[in-house]
C-alpha cells in the first residue's frame, strides 16, 4: 500500500456542507481523506496529488485526456506499485471505462468515490477508500484492468454501473456479478475479466459523440440534430435488443448515408443487443444499413469506444464491430 500513489477529482467522497447554504460543495484534499484513515492504516508513503476538484457531472472527455496522461506517468514509475482515483459516483463508470480502454498497464488502478458526503452521518468515504487502497495493494489484482471499488465490492470497469442514486450498495456488475470482494480486510477475487480491450489514445482531443434516445414516438429529429451539430458518430439508445421505430430508422439511415457512424445500444440494463426481426428500424436490418451493435454496452460506455475508435481510424463498420464484438 505505501507505493500506491493517489489521484483525486472531487464529487461527493471530498465534499461537506457548506454552512452558509446548507449544501455539499467538493472541497477537500487529499491529504484531508488521508486523515478520515488514521489509526486504521498507515498512509505516510501514499503519493498525492490533487488533480480536480468537481463535482463529477462537471467531468469531460478534456479532463480523461488529462487524467489519463497523470496516471501513464505515474504506473510507469518504478517505485509506483498502482493509482487509487478518488472520483464522484455520477459518472465514475465512465471514466472507469475510459481509462480501462486507454491506460497501458497491468499495475492496478482502482478507482472509488462515495454516496455520502462527509457531512453526513454514515460518511461512506473513508471506508471506501480504506478498501480502494488494499486492492490497489493486492498482487492478485494485476492484470484485471481498472478496478471499481465500493461497499466493499470490486468491480471491473467495463462491467460496472450505478444502479440506485443513494444506496451504498450503488455500484453492480449486472449479470456477471462482482470480481471479488474485501473479507475482514482481506482482498478476495472470485474471477477474472474475460473480455479486455485496448485503443491508444492519439490525438489531444477526443470527437464528438452523442448520444440520442428512442422512446415511443420519437420523430428522429434529434439523431439528424446530432450531425447537423457536428457529431463525428451517434450512440442510439434503443429500445429491447436495439430496435428504433421507423422515424428513427430513417434519420439513422440518412446519417449512415453521409459517412457518419452509428452504433446501436439498448436502454435495457441487461441482456445487451443482437440482431433479430425483419421491420423497418429493427437490429437486423440497422446492421444491414451499416449500424453496428454494442453488445453488452450501455450506451454511454458504447460512446467512448465509439469516440476512442474514430480518433484511431477505426470508424468502418466492419472495425466498429470487431471491436464491440472483442
Amino acid at each position: 500500500m505505501s507505493r500506491c500513489a493517489l489521484v483525486t477529482t472531487g464529487g461527493t467522497i471530498v465534499s461537506r456542507i457548506d454552512e452558509r447554504t446548507g449544501l455539499a460543495m467538493p472541497v477537500l484534499s487529499g491529504d484531508d481523506l488521508l486523515r478520515t484513515l488514521q489509526g486504521l492504516t498507515d498512509t505516510a508513503g501514499l503519493e498525492v496529488i490533487d488533480f480536480l476538484r468537481l463535482a463529477s457531472p462537471q467531468i469531460s472527455p478534456h479532463h480523461w485526456i488529462g487524467l489519463h496522461d497523470r496516471i501513464q506517468a505515474l504506473v510507469e514509475r518504478d517505485d509506483i506499485d498502482g493509482v487509487v482515483v478518488t472520483h464522484g459516483t455520477s459518472t465514475l463508470e465512465e471514466t472507469a471505462w475510459f481509462l480501462d480502454l486507454t491506460v497501458k498497464t497491468d499495475k492496478p488502478v482502482v478507482l472509488t468515490g462515495a454516496q455520502r458526503n462527509a457531512s453526513e452521518p454514515g460518511f461512506d468515504g473513508p471506508r471506501n477508500l480504506l478498501a480502494a487502497l488494499r486492492v490497489c495493494g493486492c498482487q492478485d489484482a494485476r492484470g484485471l484492468g481498472v478496478l471499481v471499488v465500493l461497499n466493499d465490492h470490486i468491480n471491473a470497469a467495463r462491467e460496472v454501473t450505478k444502479t440506485h442514486t443513494l444506496d451504498v450498495e450503488t455500484f453492480q456488475s449486472g449479470e456477471w456479478g462482482y470480481l471479488g470482494s474485501l473479507v475482514k480486510d482481506r482482498v478476495v477475487f472470485h474471477r477474472r475479466p474475460s473480455r479486455r480491450l485496448r485503443i491508444p489514445l492519439q490525438t489531444a482531443e477526443l470527437p464528438a459523440v452523442e448520444i440520442v434516445s428512442m422512446y415511443a414516438g420519437a420523430s428522429g429529429a434529434m439523431v439528424r440534430a446530432a450531425a447537423d451539430s457536428g457529431a463525428k458518430g451517434v450512440v442510439i439508445q434503443a429500445v429491447a435488443s436495439g430496435h428504433v421505430n421507423e422515424a428513427m430508422y430513417d434519420a439513422i439511415l440518412e446519417l449512415l448515408s453521409r459517412s457518419i457512424p452509428v452504433v446501436v445500444s439498448t436502454r435495457i440494463p441487461k441482456g445487451g443487443t443482437r440482431a433479430g426481426y425483419g421491420f423497418a428500424g429493427s437490429s437486423q436490418n440497422m446492421i444491414a444499413a451499416g449500424a453496428v451493435l454494442s453488445a453488452d454496452l450501455s450506451p454511454w460506455k458504447a460512446r467512448i469506444l465509439l469516440m476512442l475508435a474514430i480518433q484511431a481510424g477505426l470508424a468502418a463498420p466492419e472495425a466498429l464491430q470487431r471491436l464491440f464484438e472483442t
